[in-house]
């Protein structure tokens, strides 16, 4: 009987229980995220360190009596004249009125400089057909035209559209010629032995390769516009953030003439930033390092 029962418990299946497995959870690594947090928070800290340096040297100069506080009024003081512009609609009157002739300006430009810059450096003709005419012009100063631009043209909308044209035109020219004429041959020919046409060619391989410098030349370009532009309405315009810091400055307003400026700078860092945003996005494909 012992013996059977033996066997019976022998022929019985062996049932191994084993432990629930644990499924691991991601450890946070907390050095890893402050130190990303440390270096978001410098790179802010920068930049806004820099500028509330120099607001601070600023209001304090003239209150100290380091300049006179006639012709550099605190910040303060600046700040608020910008405040009473905008609460006006008077600065918003200048500021729309010089951003408009800078876009379309700037816009027109960019029309017509790209074009021209791939078709220099892709095709040699053309390149040995302009490039008299583009080294006489690219070493003329576009404020030295101005009087030119003005006879021609008037003292209306068209002198001033026309002289941003011309100011904003060779920087884009120019880097679009480098950018196009220095893409890695390798790419080139690898695109051609895969069978690619010349317009796949261009708009797959060269173009996005020359987008870094084409947007140099945009970036310079930008500031040239704006720059000129000032200039331009300085001399003959009824409205314009030229117009408002020179009659500001007849007029003996001070503190509206540096809110003119400071207008001015924003509208350029604006400008500024917007083209690097777009830059990034038309160059993602791009490793960073």
């Amino acid at each position: 009987m012992s013996s059977a029962v033996r066997v019976v418990e022998k022929s019985r299946p062996v049932v191994v229980r084993r432990r629930a497995e644990s499924v691991p959870t991601p450890k946070v690594d907390a050095s890893r995220v402050l130190r990303t947090v440390a270096l978001v928070a410098w790179r802010i800290f920068k930049p806004t360190f820099a500028i509330g340096l120099l607001i601070a040297v600023w209001e304090a100069a003239p209150r100290l009596g380091l300049v006179d506080e006639v012709f550099l009024p605190p910040f303060s003081t600046v700040a608020q004249a910008f405040v009473d512009l905008v609460r006006s609609g008077e600065m918003w009157e200048h500021v729309s009125t010089s951003l408009i002739r800078s876009a379309t300006g700037f816009s027109l430009a960019l029309a017509v400089a790209i074009p021209i810059g791939v078709a220099i450096a892709w095709y040699r003709p053309v390149a040995d057909f302009l490039n008299p005419i583009l080294e006489l012009f690219r070493n003329t100063a576009a404020l030295a035209l101005l009087p030119v631009f003005i006879l021609i043209l008037g003292i209306g909308e068209t002198s001033k559209i026309a002289l941003v044209v011309y100011a904003s035109f060779f920087p884009i020219l120019l880097n679009t010629i480098t950018g196009v004429r220095t893409v890695d041959p390798l790419l080139i020919k690898s695109a051609v032995s895969l069978g690619f046409s010349p317009i796949r060619l261009f708009t797959k391989v060269i173009l996005p390769a020359a987008v870094p410098s084409i947007f140099t030349g945009v970036r310079m370009a930008a500031a040239s516009s704006i720059l000129v532009l000032i200039a331009a309405e300085m001399v003959g315009a009824r409205a314009g953030l030229g117009y408002l810091i020179t009659a500001a400055q007849q007029n003996f307003q001070i503190p509206n003439m540096y809110a003119g400026i400071l207008a001015i700078s924003l509208l350029g860092l604006s400008f500024n930033g917007l083209l690097v945003a777009l830059e990034r996005r038309l160059s993602r494909w791009r490793t960073s390092h």
